[in-house]
């Protein structure tokens, strides 16, 4: 399974290809894989890769994918105004934040299952959970599955609240996770937080967030679902077990009495209904795997509990793995028959969302299987019988060290290389190498042997600085993410955890710096938890048994977030030794070498230099009322080039002879004949082109205010300002002719471009243009930038934000250049992440322009000019439209006289720009 570069599609559309394999060699097929799963056969032996295991296809998930593929091409009929609203905005092209075509599709199906029509379903059966109904959306490690959960709570929750009658929508939100990490995490679901993923995602329109707030919500871990019962206490009022109400009042404090809940299981597959078991195979579960089942069994049943008093409508479950373990009484590795969405790991890896695990393929052993692919398997056999790991006991610490030392020194220097180019690139954090071990003996001696320095003196733990190699004490993790709020917690249980969770992190909510950023190297048993999404593990080591590809997909998927989120070809690797990853397409890897992703730049809003803010109001349309008078400023109106090279003005033509491969020519038999547009021009005379412009433009201003000006008033100002656009402004090329502007597109272009131009005539008594600002969101600001990009970046001094994304890097760092040095600039942002935009018109489709950069002018006395600025090179008519609207944005927002002094200027010559700015200056002066 070697693959150069697997990423074959935009993580933003549905995936039309994939590498599939056939007889060992990867084959680039079109269409989109099959929704399944690889289930090794029992009699087959653990050295049997991918080839021989079978393929089971989910056909419930295929089936739904079809359906839901065609009711999206069919317009969504069916879904109520609400909804329609959430998935055109989420569909929006233009979004700035665009979505993950995953996510979309996973809140899409969940939409389908709950509101496409009966005939739409029809042969659609999904199993229940008993007495629940549950639909299960599998989602890769790293694509975003918390961004789908808001979207399906945003879906319900706003269709309650406008239709409260509506029993297939709630109102009530009950979140349940795993542990304490997730539930911090998920704390981003609240729409009322700061920071909160509707805003941050854009996941609502504008204007629903404040609706959204007025939902129940409640997030918890299934902790809190322990029954309680108090017949054994000494109390003198003893209730005895707890009844479903008192349970529902106890566990439900934040959703009040409400009822039919909606429930979203994060984690999910540790919530499943557990198979009875004989007494022979329950003796043979691990403690771990008797744990697993006593906590599926909480879960369940705390949800059996809710449902019964409550009435739950159904629950939304997301898992990049909801598939039954060994010990859950289910064939190990099968999925849960609720599964209706499925987005893997394979899927992920080929749109660019997420790493590619690189795995040892070759050695120069001479082995037919890399030694470090299956490293566990091998060191045991070259253990001693007396140290050897069996059912009964686990395998001597020292001698495991001993046989792996040489796989941990390779991945280690792997990992400096990795360290030294993430220093090069002055990376905030550093790379992390995590070792997965098989028992808390085995990582405390290989904790002792990195921390003491004998690996790499990058990664020992020094007297008096901070520590880079940590090891996690399960007891003390669990013990800290079992606590239920209100009980007493460990301190050292708390720190360790807060240390975890802040690996690869430069801002946290505590003091001083997060106290897991210098990590370098984690050394853990089992796996690293759910929801820890370090984006810097570079390495894994795995030093323990995997006895399943879903226990290896969990292990690997710590490593598996992207550094980069802003260029998705590009892919990123981390290096994994020790666990047999075998049902993915992974990254051809030479023991030896590594490659290094590109590091990210954190670039945000200073709040030391809170003084250099930018804040522009946010217009969502203009107030046009006229009586009597228009008028229009032709310096502002942009040129419309009519030129053969937009719409060809003669064509040759001959006949067709014959089969020809390849581009036609004039070589052949036949005669030539020289086509024009002269007859169209001869049927399309001028005079009536312009009273057709000046109509269809009379019209949409009436349209715009009912109660403006007549027709028989506004109609021949029009029609005056058209012909004035046509002499003035159309600029005829290589012999074009006046009379090509009945062809649409240019037709279309002048109504779209006058439409911008056209303002009351204040001079002669008429009401200013005015703006509509957004009522719930009316101010944007720079103190609103966070993210992180791989671009190339330069510091800024004069900016509320840190750095300047060169996305042209030469223009761009110029302008940022000139900007720093102008004595008259005050400060200025780039329009990066900033959500500043002007919507205009063009080809009859609404449109949001984003300029380049936000810019404050000092002026004489205390006023300030602030300037949108364009830096542009070539120019097309739909730069001129966009160029248009602004310049009348510019014209309302002054006419308001209460949101600043505005200008609009276009660089074309980034050398130029204080000039430029300068005669911007003296203009608005």
């Amino acid at each position: 399974m070697l693959v150069d570069n697997p990423i074959l599609t935009s993580p933003f559309e549905e995936p039309t290809r994939y590498w599939a394999y056939e007889e060992g060699q990867p084959i680039l097929k079109e269409g989109r894989r099959a929704a399944g799963y690889y289930l090794k056969a029992r009699t087959r032996g653990p050295q049997l890769a991918l080839l021989e295991e079978e393929f089971v296809p989910l056909e419930l998930v295929n089936t739904l994918r079809e359906r839901v593929k065609g009711w999206r091409e069919r317009g969504y009929p069916g879904v109520t105004p609400i909804t329609r609203q959430l998935l055109n905005h989420w569909n929006n092209p233009e979004r700035e934040r665009k979505l993950f075509f995953c996510q979309r599709e996973a809140a899409e199906a969940l939409v389908w299952l709950v509101e496409a029509s009966p005939a739409e379903k029809q042969g659609i059966v999904v199993p229940k959970d008993d007495e629940l109904t549950r639909y299960a959306c599998k989602m890769a490690t790293g694509s975003g599955k918390t961004v789908v959960m808001g979207m399906v709570i945003a879906w319900q929750v706003l269709n309650k609240l406008a239709n409260p009658q509506d029993r297939r929508f709630c109102d009530a939100v009950l979140i349940v996770c795993p542990n304490l990490t997730i539930k911090e995490r998920l704390q981003v679901l609240l729409p009322w937080k700061p920071g909160n993923y509707y805003e941050k995602f854009d996941l609502v329109p504008p204007g629903m967030l404040e609706r959204l707030q007025q939902g129940k919500f409640q997030i918890t871990n299934w902790h809190l679902f322990q029954p309680k019962d108090d017949s054994r206490s000494k109390s003198v009022v003893q209730r005895g077990p707890e009844s479903d109400a008192a349970f529902c009042r106890r566990v439900l404090k934040e959703l009040g009495s409400k009822q039919n809940i909606l429930v979203i299981n994060d984690e999910a597959h540790h919530a499943y209904r557990p198979a009875p078991l004989p007494d022979e195979l329950r003796q043979q579960l691990s403690p771990e795997e008797i744990a697993e089942r006593e906590e599926a069994t909480l879960w369940v049943s705390g949800l059996d509990r809710i449902h019964a008093e409550r009435g739950i409508n159904f629950c939304a479950d997301f898992s990049a793995t909801p598939f039954y373990i060994k010990g859950s009484g289910y064939e190990e590795g099968a999925p849960f028959p609720w599964v209706v969405s499925d987005f893997g790991l394979v899927d992920a890896i080929e749109s660019g969302i997420v790493k590619v695990p690189r795995v040892p393929v070759d050695d120069n052993t001479g082995e037919l299987i890399p030694r470090y692919f299956r490293l566990w398997e091998w060191i045991n056999s070259q253990l001693p019988a007396s140290e050897r790991q069996t059912v009964r006991r686990r395998a001597k610490p020292e001698s495991v060290l001993r046989e792996a030392q040489d796989a941990l020194a390779t991945l280690a220097s792997e990992w400096k290389r990795t360290f030294e180019e993430f220093r090069k690139a002055d990376s905030p954090v550093p790379p992390v190498l995590i070792v997965v071990c098989d028992n808390t003996d085995l990582a405390k001696l290989v904790h002792e042997h990195i921390a003491k320095g004998n690996v790499l003196a990058e990664l020992e733990n020094r007297d008096g600085q901070p520590e880079v190699t940590f090891r996690i004490d399960t007891k003390l993790l669990a013990e800290a993410e079992a606590a239920v709020e209100g009980e007493t917690k460990q301190e050292a249980a708390e720190r360790l955890r807060k240390v975890v969770d802040t690996v690869g992190k430069t801002e946290w909510e505590g003091d001083g710096e997060p106290p897991g950023k210098p990590i370098r190297c984690i050394v853990s048993v089992g796996m690293l938890n759910e929801g820890w999404d370090a984006q810097n593990v570079t390495q894994i080591l795995g030093l323990r048994a995997f006895t399943s590809q879903l226990l290896c997909e969990q292990v690997v998927g710590r490593g598996l977030r992207r550094l980069n989120y802003d260029d998705f070809t590009e892919p990123e690797y981390v290096d994994v030794y020790g666990v047999p990853f075998e049902v993915i397409p992974v990254k051809k890897k030479a023991v030896s070498r590594t490659e290094v992703p590109k590091v990210s730049t954190l670039v945000r809003a200073l709040p030391e230099r809170k003084h250099l803010e930018i804040t522009f109001p946010r217009v969502e349309g203009y107030v046009f009322d006229v009586r009597s008078r228009l008028r229009v400023d032709w310096d502002g109106v942009p040129y419309l080039v009519i030129s053969p090279t937009k719409a060809p003005t003669e064509v040759m033509v001959k006949p067709a002879v014959g089969y020809r491969l390849g581009r036609p020519d004039r070589l052949g038999p036949g005669p030539e004949v020289l086509h024009d547009r002269n007859p169209f021009h001869r049927e399309k005379r001028l005079q009536a082109t312009v009273y057709e412009l000046a109509a269809e433009i009379t019209g949409r201003l009436k349209e715009k205010r009912q109660d403006c000006a007549a027709r028989h008033v506004l109609f021949p100002q029009v029609l005056r300002i058209v012909w004035e656009y046509l002499e003035k402004r159309v600029v005829l090329e290589e012999d074009t002719v006046l009379e090509e502007v009945a062809l649409l597109k240019y037709r279309q272009q002048i109504v779209e471009r006058l439409m911008e131009a056209i303002e009351p005539d204040v001079e002669a008594g008429e009401p200013p243009l005015l703006p509509v600002i957004e009522r719930f969101r009316p101010i944007g600001s720079t103190s609103e930038v966070l993210f992180r990009t791989v671009r190339p970046t330069v510091g800024t001094t004069k900016s509320h934000i840190s750095h300047v994304v060169l996305d042209a890097p030469k223009w761009e760092h110029t302008v940022a250049f000139q900007l720093e040095r102008m004595p008259e600039v005050i400060s200025y942002a780039r329009n990066d992440h900033l959500d500043f935009t002007i919507s205009y018109e063009w080809q009859g489709v609404r449109h949001e322009y984003r300029p380049d950069y936000l810019i404050r002018l000092r002026q004489p006395g205390d006023s300030e000019l602030k300037v949108i600025l364009e830096v542009k090179g070539l120019e097309t008519e739909q730069d001129r439209q966009k160029e248009a609207a602004a310049r009348r944005w510019v014209i309302a927002v002054n006419h308001h006289r209460e949101l600043g002094q505005w200008a609009f200027a276009v660089c074309r010559e980034p050398a130029r720009l204080q000039g430029i700015l300068r005669d911007v200056k003296a203009r608005a002066g």
